[in-house]
């Protein structure tokens, strides 16, 4: 059993089939050879933000995750050992976090790690989970277009800047989680109208890094993840609704909330969040604000934020082209390639976009593959679960015009996916909990079916 790519679907796959007790060899380049927006050799390493999304299971993240702990993915449980505070969403340290998955792949007993770049698809007697992500290298990527026939799709990611704690202001910046919802989390940095415009100015004014291999006009952006740049290319006030939204933070030090007038006078206009991205609270890590700015620009611009005048920076935000299967053309719903029921694929590369659905994906294949190796059919989950419903979309998104230009683009976990309701519910918390309702019943009758026993609790408790 081969498993290429130790990132977030390639060590969870690994993982599925070594605990199937299929012995697997888990290849990946690095560190022998680096990838654009990785940072270290460890398995699992997050490049982007280091959180998963809304921990309540009402929300499509949260659900997706919870059924991830009841499959027994290894990559959600180690997320839960791992995680800092982060109000209501499951972040993690990130370097803690994936040392962790590095040395539990390296010491399982049917794990071989093998650090080498594969530059070639195996032949079809080989079972084999191909879960190289967004990033797959050159050589195998050209094998890839050649196996299926077909041009990859592509769009480019970027990551968020990170700052020492210690050289945050907090004399202006403050500490809260927005209409103070659980503990106060996260560090919010306001702007008033002309401090928010004079940032919107530099921004639009600021030089961009080249983005290699393509030319810039021709970049396609993830709509899910745009460079901050970007958002305030699209409107004076996109930024202020969307990551540097003002509604529900407050300093107490402005005085009464609940005072009207006070509130008119002393709310800011616009507020940058920043997310802590490791358990002592050393790092943070500014929310929503992915760039291709050049290195020397963003410490400039940035430091026009209030409470970052004097930020000290320990990584700097880069974009990086991300590749992904044309998946309805190529892929069932069990994540195994129709012209080669032997080669499954797993994580961003086949479509879906955020750290829980890679897992997902790399859980479904892992699965999978091991049955194959055992003479076992393989599963696919209810589409009312969320992870079904994100491999089924893979598996049957409208793709293609008949004219080559395909329309599939990667989409996140979202109750959008899911089936309609037997009944409508026209509150919106409502019909989010009998989704999650639904979808957790469904997920418990085929791990029984299968011989599974699901768990009946979240260690977070949100279910």
């Amino acid at each position: 059993m081969l498993v290429i790519g130790a990132g977030l679907a390639g060590t969870e796959a690994a993982w599925q089939v070594a605990q199937a007790g299929v012995r697997v060899r888990l290849v990946e380049m690095r560190p022998v050879r680096r990838s654009p927006a990785h940072h270290s050799g460890e398995f699992a390493e997050l490049v982007c933000s280091n959180s998963f999304g809304a921990l309540s299971s009402d929300r499509a993240a949260g659900l997706l995750q919870e059924e991830l702990r009841r499959l027994g993915s290894l990559v959600i449980g180690t997320a839960d050992q791992h995680a800092v505070p982060a109000g209501g969403a499951l972040a993690v340290d990130r370097g803690r976090y994936s040392a962790a998955l590095t040395a539990a792949l390296e010491a399982h007993p049917l794990v071989t790690v093998e650090r080498r770049e594969q530059s070639e698809l195996p032949g079809p007697n080989q079972i084999t989970v191909l879960a190289t992500g967004p990033l797959t290298a050159d050589a195998l990527a050209e094998q890839l277009r050649s196996f299926t026939g077909r041009d990859d799709c592509h769009f480019f990611d970027a990551a968020s800047p990170i700052v020492e704690g210690e050289s945050i202001d907090l004399g202006v910046a403050f500490r809260a989680s927005r209409y103070d919802k659980g503990d106060a989390d996260y560090i919010n940095c306001p702007m008033d109208r002309e401090q928010y415009l004079a940032f919107r100015t530099a921004l639009l004014e600021a030089e961009q890094a080249d983005l290699k291999d393509f030319e810039a006009e021709s970049a396609h952006f993830f709509e899910g993840c745009l460079p901050i740049e970007e958002l305030a290319r699209r409107g004076e006030d996109t930024m202020r609704y969307g990551p540097l939204k003002p509604i529900g933070l407050w300093d107490p030090r402005w005085g009464d909330v609940n005072d009207r007038e006070v509130r008119r006078a002393n709310r800011a206009y616009a507020v940058v969040q920043l997310r802590q991205e490791d358990r002592d609270g050393r790092l943070w890590n500014l929310v929503g604000f992915q760039t291709n700015l050049k290195w020397g620009e963003q410490k400039r611009v940035l430091r026009l934020i209030p409470g970052l005048e004097n930020a000290a920076f320990v990584r700097f935000g880069v974009m990086h082209r991300n590749t992904f299967l044309e998946s309805p053309q190529l892929l069932d719903a069990t994540l195994q390639f129709r012209q080669r029921s032997s080669l499954l694929a797993a994580g961003q590369i086949t479509g879906t976009e955020g750290y829980a659905a890679a897992v997902a994906g790399g859980w479904l294949a892992g699965t999978n593959a091991a049955r194959l190796a055992r003479g076992l059919d393989p599963i696919t989950l209810p589409p009312t679960t969320m992870v079904g419903a994100l491999t089924h979309f893979v598996a049957e998104a409208p793709c293609g015009d008949g004219r080559g230009k395909g329309r599939f683009q990667p989409m996140p976990p979202n109750f959008g996916l899911l089936p309609d309701l037997p009944e409508r519910i026209r509150d919106k918390r409502r019909r989010y909990g009998a989704y999650r309702d639904r979808a957790l019943t469904d997920l418990a009758t085929t791990l029984e079916q299968q011989g599974c026993a699901a768990r009946t609790s979240s260690p977070h408790g949100q279910v």
